[in-house]
């Protein structure tokens, strides 16, 4: 199930003192694509009372980028588990996809109010992936 990516122009404030961008950016690149994916979802789950949950993040730093550079996001989630499900995601250079600053595979649940992992039945799939 892939996703349309979306498009991020790294600024000054995105930049370390070694003049690339900082790795816990990445993270927050990463994320923000996340979001775009489940906006709808997760304006809904609140009221059944129920969050999204990230347990596991496996990030691979390849190479730096720089200061004005465009950067696409794009994400896929590639396999369900019994509770889980695993979003693949790739910051690549906007002008050559080949070009790849970094990948990461993101583990995520849906919990109760309890915090406890729910099923992935066709109902909550339906909500989040549809």
């Amino acid at each position: 199930m892939k996703h349309p990516h979306i498009e991020i122009t790294v600024r000054g404030f995105h930049i370390d003192a070694f003049g690339h961008v900082n790795n816990a950016r990445y993270l927050e690149f990463i994320e923000e694509a996340r979001w775009a994916i489940f906006s709808e979802a997760l304006i809904k789950l609140p009221e059944l009372q129920l969050s999204f949950a990230i347990v596991n993040i496996n990030i691979n730093y390849r190479r730096p980028a720089l200061l004005g550079q465009r950067l696409h996001i794009d994400a896929e989630v590639v396999r369900f588990g019994n509770t889980s499900f695993v979003i693949e995601q790739k910051v690549v250079d906007a002008a050559n996809s080949e070009i790849i600053f970094a990948d990461a595979s993101v583990t995520s649940v849906i919990v109760n109010k309890e915090g406890k992992p729910l099923p992935l039945d066709e109902k909550l799939r339906h909500l989040l992936f549809s």
